[in-house]
């Protein structure tokens, strides 16, 4: 169960580290009026990627299907793990260049209509959090818990970083060199969810 929680709490790391939306509003609003409001775009997401992830898990759930189907989900989010890493390891630069007022509504919409972020919950965390619940009472909100608290710490994390030193971390030699290192560590996921599901249907 350690192994399932931590890899949560990574999952989350890595999830909140990755560029989009949500970080350039964040890049974005530290430019305009400084950190501490910042944060208000960091908890804002959070609330809102908790509700997503709670639909997701909820909705999986009820269905009540067999862990082979969760075994065969895994298999496509291993599919998208490696999809995404091929994308941070291009990451040559962050893009600070947007020049907006983020509105609750705003922000709000903005990570709804993230289709990655449905897709990631749905292939990668949810069927990795009902399998934790096979294992122990409530393990699926547990992982659920762990990934967001990944993501929190990363999120806010990266934001203070940001606003103490934009100048350096925003050099062409670091920034791949960071990205590099969390497209290995998503191989890394996608290989043990390949490999834990072959071993599931070869003991069938």
């Amino acid at each position: 169960m350690i192994n399932d929680l931590v890899s949560a709490f990574v999952l989350g790391l890595i999830g909140g580290s990755i560029p989009g939306p949500i970080l350039t509003a964040i890049f974005t609003e530290i430019l305009q009026s400084g950190l501490a409001k910042s944060f208000r775009i960091v908890f804002l997401g959070m609330l809102t990627e908790t509700i997503v992830a709670s639909i997701c898990l909820i909705a999986l759930s009820s269905l009540h299907l067999p862990e082979s189907i969760f075994r065969i989900i895994s298999l496509l989010g291993a599919i998208i793990l490696v999809w995404l890493s091929t994308s941070i390891w291009k990451i040559k630069k962050i893009d600070t260049k947007q020049r907006v007022h983020f509105s609750t509504w705003k922000i709000v919409a903005m990570i709804l209509a993230n289709g990655g972020l449905w897709i990631f919950w749905i292939t990668v965390c949810v069927p990795r959090a009902i399998l934790l619940s096979h294992k122990v009472s409530f393990g699926a909100f547990l992982f659920l818990l762990f990934v967001e608290v990944g993501w929190l710490f990363s999120t806010a994390g990266i934001a203070f970083i940001f606003s103490r030193f934009r100048e350096w971390l925003s050099k062409p030699h670091i920034v791949p060199v960071i990205f590099k290192i969390f497209a290995l560590a998503f191989i890394y996921f996608a290989t043990v969810s390949i490999y834990q599901s072959i071993v599931f249907f070869l003991r069938k």
